[in-house]
């Protein structure tokens, strides 16, 4: 992982959070930014929003008053923990140094499951400076798994159904395609079935640009008129158009394929919806 230190300064601790972000996409890592109690913390948050917007693993670290003095007006005393409820995968303040490697085990843990995404961690003055008994430790081993998460064959089954007989059938995959390695799973379904591909956000690069079925310049056109689109792992947003006239026609069948099963059927009806 990305570690950027920031101990004071506003333009730098915004910087540090948008460097961790960036770094997480360029690795498809985690990167992991250090900042501050205080401003350092609130200048940070633009950065987080941007890495939950765009679902990148990242992890911010924010220092904090002294356990003993809270809530007595320390130095940069505030809230923060709750300041990243809403734009984080997980937000919390980790209580004393014994239990530091089991909060960030699961920080990684819940940055890199299922759609990544921003965790925020509070650590405290004492809690940082305070020493642990090493016989008290747990070191956490093996503290996550790599699995990928199975389609339901039925599912597939039915968005096999909509392809065999469709006439104009297209593909639109994104960012999280990258996220999840997944560019030759791509490249084997499209020359397979033989169906034209489009990518946006940090999809594109998921097929080389001289692959025959990797399309650019057309999108508008090929995407409002197919019989059957697959949706794959990109979200029903403003890029999209949020799947409704005239980027994509009220006719065609969609096959939408996503880790997040919320975003199913999110702003667009779809005939078939496969979590995976």
């Amino acid at each position: 992982a990305f570690v950027g230190m920031v101990l004071g300064g506003a333009s730098p601790t915004e910087a540090a959070a948008h460097a961790a972000d960036a770094y997480a996409r360029v690795t498809r890592g985690v990167g992991v930014a250090v900042v501050t109690a205080g401003p350092g913390v609130t200048d940070a948050l633009t950065g987080v929003a941007n890495a939950h917007a765009a679902s990148s693993p990242m992890i911010l670290l924010g220092g904090a008053a002294p356990i003993f003095n809270q809530s007595r007006g320390s130095l940069q005393e505030m809230e923060q923990v709750d300041l990243f409820h809403r734009i984080s995968k997980w937000s919390d303040r980790v209580p004393s140094p014994e239990l530091v490697p089991l909060y960030l085990a699961k920080a990684f843990r819940v940055a890199l499951s299922g759609r990544p995404g921003p965790v925020f961690l509070e650590l405290a003055w004492d809690v940082l400076c305070n020493g642990a008994d090493e016989a008290s430790l747990q070191m956490p081993e093996r503290y996550r798994t790599d699995a990928r998460q199975a389609p339901d064959p039925r599912k597939v089954d039915e968005a096999m159904a909509l392809l065999k007989p469709a006439e104009r059938p297209a593909i639109i995959a994104g960012s999280s395609l990258y996220w999840d390695g997944a560019w030759e799973a791509l490249r084997r379904f499209c020359e397979t079935a033989q169906v034209p591909v489009y990518l946006n956000g940090a999809g594109r690069g998921c097929l080389p640009a001289g692959h025959p079925l990797f399309f650019q310049h057309t999108r508008k056109e090929a995407l409002s008129g197919p019989d059957v689109v697959f949706v794959i792992r990109t979200p029903f947003d403003f890029r999209l158009n949020y799947g409704s006239e005239p980027t994509f026609s009220a006719e065609s069948k969609i096959v939408q394929v996503d880790i997040d099963p919320t975003e199913i059927g999110r702003n667009r009806r779809v005939e078939v919806g496969i979590i995976a």
